[in-house]
């Protein structure tokens, strides 16, 4: 998957990221092919990521820049009493992280997830399986899971081959959150 372009998968499902429910979360951001996107959206923009150069130049645009090593020893997520109307998460998977990731969904909100999974290690990296998502590995950790007082709903899932500018096998989610 190219890291320049944006993601065919965000774009496809960026305009159901709702405007009035608050800021969308670029998580790993990297060099900000999303977090650009969205700012020129219209959407407000936190954009997280441990390299703090990347983020220099974002902030420049008019995103809200974290520097923030998300896979350090005893972190915490930082984000427990936000909400996101959207979260991207692209390239980047820290499993950890995914019950949080969809506790900070607003009403309404929702997720986009593109990331690599088995079958990507005949193309490239990555090829270690701890760096690869399962068979419906993201519809277990964002579709399968209980609440007494929301669901989501699954907008589009994937398990697929992709060759945008690299071939790669993905597995991508897009889900919004709603009230019971």
């Amino acid at each position: 998957m190219s890291n320049s372009n944006p993601s065919s998968w965000v774009q496809r499902f960026l305009e159901e990221i709702p405007r009035s429910k608050g800021p969308v979360l670029d998580l790993a951001c990297g060099s900000g092919r999303h977090t650009r996107l969205l700012i020129a959206a219209g959407y407000d923009v936190w954009a997280v990521d441990r390299d703090a150069d990347s983020l220099s130049e974002l902030e420049k645009i008019g995103a809200n820049c974290l520097h923030i090593d998300l896979e350090q020893d005893g972190f915490k997520w930082p984000f427990a009493t936000e909400q996101f109307a959207g979260i991207i998460v692209t390239n980047y998977l820290h499993r950890p992280l995914m019950p949080s990731i969809l506790f900070s969904l607003a009403d309404n909100g929702v997720l986009i997830y593109e990331t690599f999974a088995t079958g990507n290690e005949k193309y490239g990296r990555p090829r270690n399986p701890d760096f690869l998502l399962q068979e419906n590995e993201l519809l277990t950790h964002f579709v399968s899971v209980e609440s007494a007082s929301w669901r989501q709903q699954c907008l589009a899932f994937e398990h697929t081959y992709v060759n945008q500018t690299n071939e790669a096998i993905v597995q991508r989610i897009c889900i919004r959150r709603l009230r019971k």
